[in-house]
């Protein structure tokens, strides 16, 4: 958005809803109701193998096909997503990481294909496209996990876009880096604000290095890298730290970069407020929390926030009904239009308080940031575990005061009482669901894709971009190339992991610190333990498990450090596994327990199948227990299932879950009730 003069009101941030799933067909008119109603921008949510780099009929793919978001796997995909929508007068933003220059190829092409529609030269037409591609893949080692190759070859990938979109492309944003997933995977705002930066100097120094953009051009990279951040309820806090991450970009762009133009030294950001602390508990309770948050990022007219996406109220029971959507957006729409809001200065120019808390927080980040340029930057510092490690820490510490009551979640560890909501009444339907059959229609459609298209054209296609892998070449071109001629998502991704190789992050696990406080609890459940374990004539060992490609490993993290805690041996091997090689590994471990986290909604599918191979290997004696984002309806179908527990977001005290999971394995090892 243009930026006004101090002398003109503040036009509005770009206004977005988080979307998609089931299919491009069903996305699309999703898509276009949401612009009808006065949405200015697109935010495209991509299911989890697309944003993985697997077709629809990949093993891992199962069950999580057009879940979370919409599948695209070719062009044609494309095209049905955007049919009818504009592309040049658009503004999309589309969250995808690893395989971001695939799907930048795919839509480029289809905006390329509008404009010689139109009679206007597809070359021209790239000048007006504008949008974001998230691209930060550093965060994906942290965070949601949706990464596929090494460090290394994942930030040549951000640096070909950034490079060729800043030739081709001047307006889009080829990367977004993402604090957002870091406050949700444990990140103080400090955190949150130094690990940001420090990516975005491992991205800005591998641009400059590589030799595709001229030293005088970086003013014009600089000025097209974009943030997307959290914000929490604590919204003075968040207000701060937007104030300080505008402080230290424009200090860190001027200092290390040499950018003397103001202008493209401005902090340009997005946000999503923070979904992962929206509450199953008295869920009309989020209404107020998304309210508050979005004040945070757009009171502060020196630090504002120029696109917002809104959560609906219910997300923390599952996907969202177009009406949620559209009460979140007209949020936005009351706050911008009705209020007085950008009529104003910067309101808090001169305020003590706020201009001592943003030095705090410039402090304390400038000193992280320091920390992580001694161990050689963002992706060394993932590479040793050190950034995941820290903030599995504070997330654990976060848990602590939820857990004593020292941080008050209305309704949910305070104020439990309730009147039965109508906004959840009998007979509604509470929350939106994906089409069942959208994965086995999916699956025909990629069938009847490969047989249309030119399997020469896509083998030679394939083969140039394999070839150019291995050497410094700028990739984009091998891959629009690619997407012309009708590569799938799976087949770009699968040339890559060929010659890149494929990765697995640390789990930050063994290096996070254990709670200050609540001992006592955890030793009554630790010597609970310790008796079993003798009963049984050997220490308790519990397997956790992330099975499909649902990267969000915060609760899976959480379960096995307490468990560890209290005296488990944990096995934990970190996500994207199949349940074969869940059963593998629990047969293999000779655990007691297999607890499996799943919050992308794939848990009908995949959390059977390992109950079912544990009972094929002859180990039926193992419970498996489950936690995740799972309606009241789909937990009764696991029990019935045989899934000895469910768990959900409102089972927040994690020493209770440990005891739980005692009583679990005692029960099925036929042992009699602990006093």
């Amino acid at each position: 958005m243009p930026y006004p003069t101090d002398r003109e009101r503040d036009r509005p941030w770009v206004m977005r809803t988080y979307a998609g799933h089931s299919s491009a067909a069903a996305s699309n008119e999703l898509y276009r109701r949401n612009l009808a109603k006065g949405q200015t921008g697109l935010s495209v949510a991509f299911d989890l193998p697309t944003q993985t780099g697997y077709d629809a009929d990949h093993e891992l793919a199962r069950g999580e096909v057009g879940k979370v978001g919409v599948p695209v796997a070719h062009l044609g995909d494309m095209r049905r997503l955007f049919d009818g929508i504009p592309l040049a007068g658009a503004n999309t933003s589309m969250t995808i990481n690893a395989p971001a220059m695939w799907l930048l190829a795919l839509y480029v092409t289809v905006a390329q294909e509008q404009a010689e529609a139109e009679g206007v030269d597809p070359v021209e037409a790239l000048t007006r496209l504008a949008g974001t591609t998230q691209n930060d893949v550093i965060k994906e080692y942290l965070s949601r996990g949706t990464y596929i190759f090494p460090p290394g070859p994942s930030l040549r990938l951000t640096t070909d876009v950034i490079a060729w979109t800043v030739n081709n492309v001047p307006k889009w944003n080829p990367i977004n880096i993402c604090s957002y997933h870091l406050q949700e995977a444990g990140a103080t705002p400090t955190q949150e604000v130094a690990y940001a930066i420090s990516t975005a100097i491992a991205v800005l120094d591998a641009v400059r290095d590589s030799g595709q953009v001229a030293a005088e051009d970086m003013a014009r990279v600089v000025g097209r890298i974009s943030f997307f951040v959290n914000a929490g309820v604590r919204f003075v806090e968040e207000l701060c730290k937007m104030r300080a991450f505008a402080a230290l970009w424009d200090e860190l762009t001027l200092e290390r970069y040499g950018v003397t133009d103001d202008k493209a030294r401005r902090l340009r950001y997005g946000v999503q407020v923070n979904s992962l602390g929206l509450t199953e508990a008295q869920p009309e309770n989020n209404v107020q929390r998304i309210v508050l948050e979005m004040l945070a990022v757009t009171l502060s007219r020196g630090a504002r926030a120029r696109a917002v996406q809104l959560p609906a109220w219910n997300e923390a029971l599952g996907l969202p009904r177009p009406w949620d959507q559209q009460w979140a957006l007209r949020m936005q729409q009351v706050l911008a239009f009705e209020t007085d809001l950008l009529e104003y200065d910067d309101i808090f120019a001169g305020s003590h308080v706020i201009e001592s808390k943003v030095e705090d927080i410039v402090a304390g980040a400038r000193e992280e940031i320091a920390r992580v340029q001694d161990l050689g930057g963002a992706v060394a510092a993932v590479e040793s575990g050190y950034l995941k490690s820290q903030l599995v820490t504070s997330l654990v510490e976060y848990r602590r005061r939820i857990e004593s009551g020292e941080r008050v979640l209305v309704g949910v560890n305070a104020f439990d009482t309730t009147e039965p909501s109508p906004l959840q009444a009998e007979g509604a339907k509470a929350i939106e669901t994906a089409d069942p059959v959208a994965e086995k229609q999916a699956v025909a459609a990629l069938e009847n894709w490969r047989e249309a298209r030119d399997d020469d054209a896509v083998a030679a296609a394939l083969a140039t971009l394999r070839e150019r892998a291995g050497t410094t070449d700028n990739l984009f071109e091998a891959t629009l190339a690619c997407a012309r001629t009708g590569v799938t998502t799976g087949e770009w991704a699968g040339a890559l992991r060929e010659v890149f190789g494929e990765y697995r992050a640390p789990t930050g696990v063994s290096g996070a610190g254990s709670p200050g406080e609540g001992a006592d609890e955890i030793a009554a459940v630790a010597g609970r333990v310790r008796e079993t374990g003798r009963e049984l004539g050997e220490r308790l060992r519990i397997l956790v498990g992330k099975p499909g490609l649902d990267g969000h490993s915060n609760g899976a993290e959480q379960v096995a450090v307490r468990a560890r805690d209290t005296g488990f041996e944990v096995v934990y091997q970190g996500i994207r596994l199949t349940p074969a090689q869940i059963v593998a590994a629990a047969v293999q471990e000779g655990v007691h327990v297999v607890g499996l986290s799943v919050l992308s909604g794939s848990h009908l599918e995949v959390v059977p199948e390992v109950v079912d191979g544990l009972r094929a290997a002859g180990a039926s004696d193992v419970p498996v227990i489950v936690g995740g984002i799972i309606p009241d309806e789909d937990a009764v179908l696991l029990r019935e299932r045989g899934i000895a527990r469910v768990f959900t977001p409102k089972d927040y005290a994690l020493t209770e879950i440990m005891g739980e999971i005692v009583t679990v394995i005692r029960q099925a090892r036929g042992l009699p009730e602990q006093p």
